[in-house]
């Protein structure tokens, strides 16, 4: 589900199969998912609707929430769909029936029996609780047990107990993929759902809310997977930027000034980009400018959509904006030789 049900809940994208070697597959799609839908996802504050309870919010606390549209998608609606029968189907014995997800697993009395059920175990937690407090603990209880089945095997675990008692769907269904995947659940789960997701926050008494966008993410939260997320597109520029005896290093610095980008795209698509098209050694800021913006252009005719990233922000180094860029590039030529 990304950032990005991206990314520790904070935006992201779920890309999941069964059968033989499904950990693996789901990584490694989580991690392409997350990027495309970084590329892919709103620069600018928007709004969304927000539900009566975040109107309780602290000054400068923030919510997650997933984007109202995203909830219409028919993959995520089969997402839901299929792993609510599963959790159903698991507990038939103990006569519970689970109408909605988040509103029913929050309190880790559905999930206690679910992984007792699974694992074949018993957990020592209180049966009933009422109190917030005590829910949060026989949630931290069940949790723990779920992290050490998990853990060993590498899992990346996307939920807290703050998120899943906070009725945070992205968490949960993280939560229920990897419980489902782990224990080889007879059932099949939609690949690649991908949901947008907006944080709400409380400034000076009024609620703001935008979408989280996945690299912010990466950046500020995952340091290692956006190392691996550079490194992939490295190798992927250098692949085809070889052809012309270019080598690149350094993602921020190298395109900035548009020239290997321009060039990166008319190998891609196999033609050759007239020189006088663009400039070869650009030596102001509005000549970069416009060879960047010149490759957006190469991107569009090559039925690429257009970059949500700004040519002048690709031009000042930002590396975000570079990334974006290049990975759109990548989801489309990554097979391409």
């Amino acid at each position: 589900i990304s950032a990005s049900l991206r990314a520790s809940c904070r935006g992201g994208s779920f890309g999941v199969c069964c059968g033989p070697g499904a950990r693996a597959a789901f990584v490694m799609s989580d991690l392409q998912e997350e990027g495309k839908n970084a590329i892919n996802s709103p620069m600018s504050p928007a709004l969304a609707d927000v539900r009566p309870e975040d109107t309780q919010l602290e000054e400068n606390e923030e919510r997650m929430m997933i984007d109202p549209t995203s909830k219409e998608d028919p993959k995520f609606k089969e997402l839901v769909k299929v792993l609510l029968d599963w959790v159903n189907d698991v507990l038939v014995e103990e006569r519970i029936i689970v109408k909605q997800l988040e509103e029913d697993l929050y309190d880790g009395q559905v999930l206690q029996k679910l992984l007792e059920k699974l694992a074949g175990c018993k957990l020592n937690v209180a049966e009933v609780t009422q109190s917030e407090i005590g829910q949060k603990q026989k949630l931290q209880t069940v949790l723990e047990a779920v992290h050490d089945l998990l853990r060993p095997h590498g899992w990346a675990l996307r939920w807290n107990v703050d998120s899943i008692h906070g009725k945070n769907l992205v968490a949960i269904l993280h939560l229920l993929v990897s419980l489902a995947m782990h224990f080889r659940a007879p059932i099949r789960l939609p690949e690649h759902v991908s949901v947008q997701v907006v944080v709400v926050r409380k400034r000076e008494g009024l609620l703001h809310s935008s979408h989280r966008d996945a690299f912010d993410t990466l950046f500020d939260h995952a340091p290692d997977k956006l190392s691996v997320v550079k490194k992939s597109l490295i190798t992927f520029v250098n692949k085809h930027l070889n052809k012309l005896n270019l080598e690149v290093t350094e993602l921020e610095t190298q395109f900035a000034d548009g020239v290997y980008l321009v060039l990166l795209v008319g190998l891609l698509e196999d033609y050759f980009v007239p020189l006088h098209n663009f400039y070869l050694t650009p030596d102001s800021f509005d000549q970069k400018v416009h060879n960047v913006s010149f490759a957006f252009e190469l991107m569009l005719d090559g039925g690429l959509k257009k970059p949500k990233a700004r040519p002048e922000d690709v031009v000042n180094l930002d590396l975000k904006s570079t990334l974006r860029v290049l990975y759109n590039l990548f989801t489309k030529y990554k097979n391409v030789e």
